[in-house]
């Protein structure tokens, strides 16, 4: 079995670049899958808790800050809060502009992994065409070299798998995530809906 030191020899500089996406679609997966946990986005019971509070007129400045720093769903149900003696459109206004900040923060490295997702076949199709190049520059007539044919090979092949091996889990991360906010996004709206109906009256 080749050890990872011959496979990066034999496939060239071209695979630097491929190695440096890896690295950092890994790290960007890695922290998303920590940072994107039901119970830090979305803590179950938070919202009960929020309306207990407003039940026993517990509301002020000091709660609503503790509840922004608390989640991102209490950044969300603080918008809501600090505006509790508004219309339910000012209301509204806020929390949506609270959950447009929420989703820009949920989003955090998305776009350069769908980045790498997308381009990591084309860094590999790139170093399939230097492999492609340094094979027929090194063929004169009338000779060959095994040796240089070889490494071309090389490189055009483990550059272009390599491409591959990067792009598939990049791709399925960044589906799984963008699915993950969109779930978190509308638990977040309907909650915020529910501490609308309640603020305003709606319900109890």
């Amino acid at each position: 079995m080749l050890s990872l030191f011959k496979i990066l020899q034999d496939a060239g500089w071209p695979i630097w670049p491929l190695l440096l996406a890896s690295v950092i679609a890994l790290a960007i997966i890695i922290e998303r899958s920590w940072k994107l946990r039901t119970h830090l986005i979305v803590p179950d019971g938070l919202l009960r808790t929020v309306l207990d509070e407003v039940t026993h007129d517990a509301v002020g400045e000091n709660m609503i800050a503790r509840l922004e720093r608390h989640s991102p769903l209490g950044q969300v149900l603080a918008a809501g809060l600090r505006n509790r003696n508004a219309s339910r459109e000012i209301m509204k206004e806020s929390i949506e502009e609270a959950g447009r900040a929420v989703a820009h923060q949920l989003d955090r490295y998305l776009t350069t992994l769908g980045t790498i997702a997308s381009i990591a076949p084309l860094m590999g199709l790139f170093g399939t065409v230097v492999g492609m190049i340094e094979m027929f520059s090194s063929q004169v007539p009338g000779s060959s070299d095994p040796l240089a044919l070889a490494h071309g090979i090389s490189v055009a092949l483990y550059n272009t798998g390599f491409g591959i091996l990067i792009a598939i889990p990049s791709m399925i991360f960044w589906r799984h995530f963008r699915a993950k906010i969109d779930g978190f996004i509308m638990e977040m709206e309907q909650q915020a809906i529910r501490l609308v109906e309640v603020l305003q009256g709606d319900r109890a």
